[in-house]
């Protein structure tokens, strides 16, 4: 779900992508390239994102991934249901005390 809300602000290749989830959670969130480059040819395959390979900013070729229509769709539904489950937790969390 993340990936692909930082893919929905634009097209961005995979190192930005994780720079840019750090710098938006305020250092708290680091997805290793180990995790990272797997979940994003996942998320190729199934369809929610489509990879171009084009220059990045420092000159060299790099694979930018852009969110699909199916992404979107796939997208709207993860945040649905995380808000569910953030709302239900939270609740769980101001009753038991």
């Amino acid at each position: 779900m993340l990936i692909l809300k930082i893919a929905a602000l634009g097209p961005i290749h995979g190192y930005a992508i994780s720079q840019r989830m750090q710098q938006i959670s305020r250092e708290v969130l680091q997805v290793q390239q180990g995790s990272l480059y797997p979940a994003l040819h996942r998320l190729e395959n199934r369809g929610w994102l489509k990879g171009d390979w084009r220059a990045s900013e420092s000159g060299r070729d790099a694979k930018f991934y852009t969110l699909t229509k199916a992404g979107r769709r796939r997208l709207e539904m993860e945040t649905a249901q995380w808000e569910r489950l953030a709302e239900a937790i939270g609740l769980i969390l101001r009753t038991a005390e």
